[in-house]
């Protein structure tokens, strides 16, 4: 049964070590969610669009929000293209 009370060696041994493994998921996960955001940042920037929009990606549906943004408007940088030459579509 319970042998006089404390701590169990192995427990106390495994705990910084399972703590030190969330750690390193967290950072992990931390670092591919910065690097989405710089992807859809460039996306945005490149549409002629403001890279802030990258920041939708925070938001519930913010990823749907975005591919409508991108499929249904007309982009900036094509509205620019149009104006210099009338046979752009």
């Amino acid at each position: 049964m319970c042998s006089g009370g404390g701590f169990d060696p192995a427990a106390v041994m495994a705990a910084p070590i399972v703590i030190m493994m969330f750690m390193a998921i967290g950072l992990f996960c931390m670092l591919g969610f910065a690097f989405k955001i710089f992807l859809w940042w460039k996306i945005f920037s490149k549409t002629g669009y403001s890279g802030a929009f990258a920041f939708l990606i925070l938001a519930p549906f913010g990823t749907l929000i975005m591919m409508c943004i991108l499929a249904f408007s007309q982009w900036p940088v094509m509205k620019a293209t149009s104006q210099i030459s009338p046979t752009a579509n």
